[in-house]
């Protein structure tokens, strides 16, 4: 008897997680490193910044390791749903480590801002600016295009974060040229602007993964073309009930179709299977639940 649906993981799939998450962690402490000695080095607001910044990356790509494991595990007896929605979980972890590091960078940023400032040399800090944007930067592309590969919104996430960091960079490297040719309180300024940004991305991180834990549904337009799928397959007369949910990153659809109800048990089990291999083929559906109707019965 089977108690739960086996689900084996597609080929390669494994593969390709395990490449985004060396690129991640590989990546994020390089900088981080590089950044954190930096800026005591230099003492600028804005490289300190911008490392808060690759730290709280550093405890992304750490618990992104824990959280993808348990999430791509199949389901089972505990976790008859499956255990995607440990992603979502882990998720909210790194939002709380984006703000902690968003408020450390911010709380730096002010102090230097009220004791004046200082003259960042162009020298050490400027090229390890470029060199972190353009680090991120390739990153941003290897991340994204494994995303698209695996169709994973956990790794979109963290390529658009990779982006994010490159626009962080910019803006520390203006505030270090900035206390040179316009003042120096432009890189305290430009300190608190990188803060600003990390906070932004951490609220929305927050609100997207607390979406996925909440019971989040699919927008109208997905629904619809759901239902227009469902349709399409021969021998339904009608959706007559939809109901979807997120189950971590991945949705969840339950529907009550119409058939002719002199149909026999073979042909109807046949609609089924067409409808549930056609809402499965929508990348960002998991699994698909069809229950069968004769279209005179009433509920």
């Amino acid at each position: 008897m089977q108690l739960v649906r086996e689900i084996k993981p597609q080929a390669g799939q494994q593969k390709l997680y395990r490449t985004a998450i060396w690129i991640t962690i590989g990546g994020n402490v390089l900088l981080a490193a590089g950044k954190a000695l930096v800026a005591y080095i230099s003492g600028s607001a804005a490289i300190y910044s911008d490392a808060a910044n690759s730290i709280s990356d550093v405890v992304y790509s750490l618990l992104l390791v824990a959280g993808l494991y348990i999430a791509t595990q199949p389901p089972d007896l505990g976790h008859p749903q499956g255990h995607s929605r440990f992603e979502p979980l882990t998720g909210l972890i790194v939002t709380a480590s984006m703000f902690f590091a968003s408020y450390a960078a911010g709380n730096n940023a002010i102090q230097r801002y009220l004791a004046g400032g200082e003259v960042i040399a162009l020298d050490l800090p400027t090229f390890v600016l470029l060199g972190s944007a353009a680090i991120k930067a390739f990153m941003f592309i290897l991340i994204r295009n494994l995303a698209v590969k695996l169709n994973s919104p956990t790794l979109r996430t963290t390529a658009k974060d990779n982006l994010s960091d490159v626009l962080t960079s910019a803006a520390a490297f203006i505030g270090v040229v900035g206390s040179s040719f316009i003042h120096p309180l432009a890189d305290p300024i430009a300190g608190f602007a990188v803060a600003v940004w990390i906070f932004i991305q951490a609220f929305k991180a927050g609100r997207e993964n607390l979406a996925y834990l909440t019971g989040k549904g699919a927008t109208k337009e997905e629904v619809d073309e759901f239902v227009k799928a469902t349709i399409e397959v021969p021998g339904v007369l009608r959706v007559h009930h939809i109901m979807t949910d997120y189950v971590g990153p991945r949705l969840i659809v339950d529907l009550h179709v119409n058939v002719d109800g002199n149909k026999t048990l073979r042909e109807v089990h046949a609609i089924s299977d067409a409808i549930t291999e056609k809402l499965e083929a929508f990348p960002q559906v998991d699994r698909a639940y069809v229950h069968i109707e004769p279209d005179d019965w009433v509920d």
